[in-house]
């Protein structure tokens, strides 16, 4: 029943959750400003500019820019967290590009951002659409990236999965009327309650993946 696979990056295809953590941390520490688990984690999955505006006002004489631009700049540092594939995700990108399915990449990162990381790993040449946030005017969870996806690739919403890792990338492939597997790499099954299924990580993943609209029907693995 899906005709395509439509997949967020951070988190769900790469393990950077450890040094975006690091990053938006630094950025708070090194501004005096508090913060808790909470505050960093209420990025993830989001815009970053976005996020930074619902602290701005404690970052007084700072535009967005400048401190979207710093935590950016903290991300490249030689003591940063590494970054690694998402387990599992290499291989499956691999099969359904092997199997002819059509691959999206809905990220809240920049387009020179998403082609060095996909690149990084391997994974760039994989997919046949880019939406990022250089594409959208309203990030996640809006559904806007998502519905620019499937346009991009020619298919129904409707027939499509989408991959995720947070709360505000599962909320907006609801919104664009989209099944959502999503993967606890970043968060609590609890957060991720709204997706259809909810897995550890890509570790043979199945396709179609065992969402609760095909668990009962014969699957074709690829």
């Amino acid at each position: 029943m899906y005709t395509a696979a439509l997949f967020d990056l951070d988190g769900t295809l790469i393990d950077t959750e450890p040094r975006s953590y690091e990053a938006w941390s630094r950025l708070f520490r090194n501004h005096g400003v508090p913060h808790d688990d909470a505050t960093i984690k209420g990025f993830a999955g989001r815009p970053g500019r976005e996020a930074l505006l619902d602290h701005l006002d404690r970052f007084p004489g700072h535009t967005v820019d400048d401190l979207f631009a710093e935590a950016l700049g903290y991300t490249a540092l030689p003591d940063m967290p590494p970054v690694a594939a998402v387990p599992g995700a290499l291989d499956l990108l691999e099969r359904l590009r092997a199997a002819g399915v059509p691959l999206g990449l809905v990220t809240s990162g920049t387009r020179d951002y998403a082609r060095h990381e996909l690149g990084a790993v391997g994974a760039l040449g994989l997919f046949d659409a880019l939406i990022t946030s250089d594409d959208v005017t309203r990030g996640k969870p809006d559904p806007e990236g998502c519905l620019a996806c499937c346009a991009a690739l020619g298919v129904d919403p409707a027939a499509v999965v989408v991959f995720e890792d947070a709360p505000a990338g599962v909320a907006a492939a609801k919104r664009a009327g989209a099944d959502c597997v999503a993967l606890t790499t970043t968060q609590s099954a609890a957060a991720l309650a709204d997706a259809d299924l909810i897995v550890p990580d890509l570790t043979g993943m199945t396709w179609p993946p065992p969402t609760p609209a095909v668990a009962a029907a014969t699957r074709t693995e690829v």
